[in-house]
């Protein structure tokens, strides 16, 4: 299943590039593309675990990015 998100307060193109790295990490995460400039991640995942994956994508955020705050679309 394939997720879009609006992506709000990363400082710059490499914290972008090292949150999608970690996400990615994330048991039951296919794929997770962030998007600096247009303040998107496209996350496509297993479908039976969403809340858990969403869950565990929003603690990766707040321990790399604090500041950072995600919302679906």
């Amino acid at each position: 299943m394939k997720s879009k998100f609006k992506i709000k307060g990363l400082d710059c193109a490499n914290c972008a590039a090292e949150l999608e790295r970690a996400i990615q990490k994330i048991d039951g995460v296919e794929s997770a593309v962030i998007s600096f400039m247009s303040e998107r991640m496209e996350l496509e995942y297993n479908e039976n675990e969403k809340a858990e994956i969403l869950e565990k994508v929003k603690k990766v955020i707040k321990k790399e990015e604090p500041d950072v705050t995600i919302e679906e679309m």
